[in-house]
């Protein structure tokens, strides 16, 4: 088969397995030869070979049988270095094509499992306040140098940046460091690939690639919990690591306390480093990264523009996740393009109508209430009573300043809802937290907490 013959079948396969699968799992393939009905093909890696021929190789022997019926095998293997002596081993009625041994094979000196997206850089995330520690942590271990913190772990909601993160620190680390081995996986790929080793009996081979890294980062580690010979493994392969003042890198969704059905001794190795939370993105950062987008996307519609204010409405009404927020951002220009308009508040609100109405606050001067009489530990019949003790004034005038920024509620509305108070006491309550919260930081730390708790 010719490149390009090879070259047209991949193409037909993307169409079928889509974008994503075809880049992660499609693309790194390449047709070596076909003998006696088995198609060889070379992969990267054991691991990748493993995968695609458990998932896609109906699918590649389906297309392949279309330009050469006489296929009726397909073999995946790990191309061997000029220099390696590797026996061959014997296939059907002639001498199949020589394999690799079971090992990962190292990338321009990176030993690189799961495949790296490269949007993913320092330089295309961009910084805000919620943000700021994890980066610079992010920025300090890719540099490559001693370790200052073991492990670094990084945790967040969905969309907040930790892959984004940790794909950075291995394009990274690649370029300054090109002798160092970095093994970046899925804790999901680290469990596969702990089950292939016992099942195949090969449990040596996996503890020589694991724990001869220089740097090992697994993302999305909560989906190790309840499984617990691969619990013991990661622990064995941590600790191993750790003794030999080798760099690890973890992420999760949620602080290594709260994982539920992870054993206490893992717990306490992730917790013994340096644990980083990305705060839910504020207002100025889902801004910074509209921004970023836009200009991404005036490669793609160099004549498109978009009007004063939209990008600002945007990020004040879709602040629970920057996927949403791209995305929504990706289909206002698609749809812009293609019915032949610009980019205003009336298209953007007809093109993002569901969008919008998902991430509609609907939160209620009640629940603010509850959540800040519960913050400062007062009674709510006491917040929003007569008194005026300094201990229930100022939560009150908290609970107002959240009321008139997180609630459409009108300034006499939500003085009658504060004990019947007038739209002017509730105005100098807002102004009073807005002068405290620059010059007090127990007071913003306090509206961060509280605006966080209301909004998950």
């Amino acid at each position: 088969m010719t490149k390009e013959k090879w070259g047209q079948l991949r193409q037909r396969l993307l169409k079928t397995v889509g974008q994503n699968n075809y880049t992660n799992w499609i693309e790194p393939i390449e047709f070596r030869a076909s003998n006696d009905g088995i198609a060889t093909l070379d992969v990267p890696t054991n691991f990748l070979g493993n995968y695609v021929n458990q998932n896609f190789s109906d699918l590649i022997l389906h297309e392949l049988k279309s330009e050469d019926p006489s296929v009726c095998r397909l073999r995946f293997a790990v191309p061997v270095a000029a220099e390696a002596d590797c026996a061959a081993v014997p296939g059907a009625g002639a001498e199949a094509p020589k394999v690799a041994k079971s090992v990962a094979p190292k990338s321009g000196g990176a030993m690189v499992t799961a495949p790296l997206d490269k949007r993913f850089t320092f330089d295309t995330f961009v910084v805000g306040k919620p943000n700021e520690l994890a980066h610079a942590a992010a920025r300090r271990v890719a540099e490559g140098g001693p370790v200052t913190f073991n492990p670094l772990f990084l945790y967040g909601g969905v969309g907040l940046g930790k892959t984004h993160l940790m794909h950075a620190i291995a394009h990274e680390l690649r370029v300054r460091r090109p002798e160092m081995n970095v093994l970046y996986l899925s804790a999901e790929q680290f469990m596969y690939r702990f089950v292939q080793a016992l099942r195949d009996r090969k449990m040596m081979d996996f503890k020589e690639i694991f724990r001869s890294v220089d740097v090992l980062m697994v993302d999305d580690v909560q989906f190790i919990a309840g499984k617990d010979s691969t619990q013991e493994e990661f622990f064995h392969t941590f600790n191993a690591l750790v003794d030999q003042n080798k760099q690890i890198i973890i992420s999760a969704d949620r602080a290594p306390g709260e994982i539920k059905d992870l054993e206490d001794r893992v717990k306490s190795r992730l917790q013994c480093g340096l644990v980083v939370d990305l705060h839910p993105t504020d207002y100025e950062l889902r801004l910074g990264i509209l921004q970023s987008k836009v200009e991404q996307q005036r490669s793609n519609y160099p004549g498109l523009e978009v009007e004063a204010g939209v990008l600002e409405f945007l990020a004040h009404r879709i602040s629970t996740n920057v996927r949403v927020l791209e995305g929504a951002l990706t289909r206002l220009f698609a749809f812009a393009s293609l019915v032949g308009r610009e980019i205003n508040m009336e298209l953007t609100q007809d093109c993002l109508s569901d969008v919008l109405r998902a991430s509609e606050r609907k939160i209620t001067v009640e629940e603010i209430q509850r959540k800040v009489s519960d913050h400062y530990n007062i009674r709510l019949s006491d917040m929003i009573g007569p008194k005026r003790l300094r201990s229930y004034a100022r939560p009150r005038q908290v609970a107002m300043y959240l009321c008139k920024k997180m609630t459409s509620r009108s300034l006499p509305e939500i003085g009658r809802r504060f004990g019947g108070r007038d739209h002017t006491t509730v105005m100098h309550g807002v102004k009073r937290i807005e002068e405290l919260k620059t010059q007090d930081g127990q007071i913003a730390e306090d509206l961060e907490l509280l605006r966080r708790a209301l909004e998950e």
